[in-house]
């Protein structure tokens, strides 16, 4: 799935799931060093843990950022809306 993420500085992220098990992601734009870390962490790991570390995690001011988007990504993996 290509998720267009809204109000970060990367653009979109590529996710693929087998099952409930995150097994590939990658940012486009955004922090190059720390978004290749929070993927390398991710993968492997259960979607529903991914969403409750990652979800409501600000960046800043702002209200969302990356970590947050790829929890609402993996909801919307989740929820067949994708």
């Amino acid at each position: 799935m290509k998720y267009q993420t809204k109000g970060t500085c990367s653009t979109s992220i590529d996710i693929e799931v087998e099952g409930d098990t995150i097994k590939f992601v990658e940012f486009f734009g955004g922090c190059n060093g720390n978004l290749k870390g929070i993927a390398s962490l991710v993968t492997g790991m259960p979607v529903d843990e991914a969403i409750s570390r990652l979800k409501g995690i600000r960046c800043g001011f702002k209200p969302t950022s990356c970590p947050d988007q790829l929890a609402h990504a993996l909801e919307e993996i989740k929820s067949g809306n994708c």
